[in-house]
């Protein structure tokens, strides 16, 4: 007999930025633990099907897993449409976002089934979230999945996004794991040698791979940017990684 496997998936509520209350779907492995967590940062495609999929598949492979919806206070409905509404008002605020991340990080290591170790995972922009994140303390784990705009020209900058991420690599806090692929260009080729420049400058534990013939998204199975050996090798080179940093 195979050993009991089973997990349990839900929508759940986590204090956010400013205290604010916000939905984060959240999933585990059943079973005492202890277990590392992952907060999942979703894409600037939003709170989808794919992110609630990608936070079983952590679950599945051994950790406390939770997608806060960085999205809540913009409306409800469909995620194209809230998608939308967000972009039109020109994104998340990077404050709100890493205080929703950071609460949701807390969420993790105040469960009874916590290890005490969490990493931060994100795609798209919230890849570049993610960084944020890292750079704000506090993860034991960072992984940038083709996080666009971590490297920003001044005229990028907004009141929401006053600073580039890049800026703030000397506070990094966690080793980071960057996956990329050589056909996009958000970030460029050139974007991620600025990034791992600024990495090495600052003496940070950093791994990055990148993917000829896949651009943007290459993980995203539902979506014409699929590609199969890439996002297999990257996912491989993803839970390795942070059983490596993760693991009690």
């Amino acid at each position: 007999m195979a050993d009991y496997e089973g997990m349990i998936a839900e929508i759940t509520t986590v204090k956010g930025h400013n205290g604010d209350d916000i939905s984060a779907y959240f999933a585990r492995p059943l079973g005492p633990g202890p277990f590392p967590g992952v907060v999942l940062i979703h894409h600037a495609p939003g709170w989808d099907e794919w992110y609630r999929e990608a936070t079983r598949k952590f679950a599945h492979h051994g950790y406390l897993a939770i997608s806060p919806n960085l999205y809540e206070r913009d409306g409800s409905g469909s995620p194209d449409d809230v998608a939308a509404a967000v972009r039109a008002a020109g994104g998340v605020a990077d404050d709100q976002a890493v205080g929703d991340i950071q609460g949701s990080m807390q969420f993790l290591r105040a469960l009874p089934q916590t290890n005490g170790k969490v990493g931060v995972f994100g795609t798209c922009s919230g890849g570049r979230q993610a960084y944020l994140a890292g750079c704000a303390g506090g993860f034991d784990a960072v992984v940038n999945c083709w996080g666009g705009r971590i490297v920003m020209s001044d005229d990028e900058k907004s009141e929401k996004m006053p600073v580039a991420p890049i800026d703030y690599t000397e506070n990094l806090s966690a080793p980071i794991l960057g996956l990329f692929g050589n056909d996009d260009m958000n970030p460029t080729q050139a974007h991620v040698n600025a990034l791992e420049e600024a990495l090495k400058q600052h003496g940070k534990h950093y791994e990055f791979h990148r993917y000829d013939g896949a651009g943007h998204g290459f993980f995203y199975y539902d979506r014409p940017n699929y590609r199969i050996e890439q996002a297999l090798d990257g996912w491989e080179k993803l839970f390795r990684f942070l059983e490596e940093h993760l693991a009690a």
